[in-house]
């Protein structure tokens, strides 16, 4: 159960992995850089998130539910002529780091999105989304960006669009704990569902999709029927306030963005995650 991260007990495969980071004093991995996207959608119950429970069979966080995202590829760098929005300048100002980094930052939240939930975050120009990436030949570039075989720049260039970043809002800056063997230096962003497109089950690295009010997916959490990571918890905890999207993406521009690094204290030969 996560209820708040100021000190949390761990369980499991985690406390393990901490317990034994500790006394073997392991070098933590190198964080590799990854994006996730919230995504979001009215009704007149209020916001709904868009959330991916991961196959059992996959190396990092396996059953866990999770928002779409992935690792920075290394062409998501390459997009700079098919962007539309704020400069990867201001991102990087946003969020901290280079405006190389943020762009690539943004493009692999696009890209993602659109590879585990076949939303597209881009158009034939700056007005304008792309209303329907359902079709068979939408498909198969998703599979072949999937597959790494389509980089994201050429899947732009070739269908003449432009990646929305003025789509996405800057949500949070987590970064896995040094106890974990893989680890990942992570932008949280927000995005509303484009309106025409719907998501798909596509992807091959979940077993179960389902849009769900935030409130529900920490209720579900905090009753032990759902397994999230602290940082996706903590993101749909932090939208239940929200009564409208427009309300998460104006946020969005207000948030103070700082990393978060959990650290661990041991105590009686029990792992605690910790935040400050």
């Amino acid at each position: 159960m996560v209820r708040d991260l100021k000190s949390h007990l761990m369980s499991g495969r985690m406390a393990a992995e901490a317990l034994s980071f500790i006394r073997d004093g392991r070098t933590a991995v190198e964080p590799r850089p990854a994006s996730t996207v919230i995504l979001t959608r009215d009704t007149p119950a209020g916001p709904e998130v868009y959330l991916l429970r991961r196959q059992q069979s996959m190396a990092f966080a396996a059953g866990m539910t999770v928002f779409p995202g992935g690792r920075v590829d290394a062409t998501d760098s390459s997009i700079a002529d098919s962007w539309s929005g704020p400069s990867p300048e201001w991102f990087g100002e946003r969020m901290g780091c280079s405006a190389e980094d943020a762009a690539a930052y943004v493009a692999a939240a696009v890209r993602e999105t659109f590879e585990e939930s076949g939303v597209l975050l881009a158009g034939p120009d700056a007005g304008s989304v792309v209303s329907d990436t359902s079709g068979d030949d939408w498909e198969a570039d998703r599979v072949a960006l999937e597959s790494r075989e389509l980089g994201f720049a050429d899947f732009l260039h070739r269908r003449g669009l432009v990646l929305r970043a003025d789509l996405l809002g800057v949500w949070a800056h987590w970064i896995t704990p040094e106890f974990e063997p893989r680890r990942y230096d992570t932008r949280f962003f927000v995005a509303a569902l484009p309106a025409g497109q719907v998501t798909r089950d596509v992807t091959s690295e979940s077993d179960q999709v389902a849009w769900m009010p935030p409130a529900d997916a920490v209720r579900a959490v905090e009753a032990g029927e759902m397994l999230m990571l602290p940082p996706t918890y903590l993101c749909c905890r932090d939208l239940i306030p929200y009564a409208a999207v427009p309300d998460i993406l104006t946020a969005a521009s207000d948030r103070e963005i700082r990393p978060i690094l959990p650290t661990v204290r041991v105590e009686n030969d029990q792992a605690y995650l910790e935040t400050t």
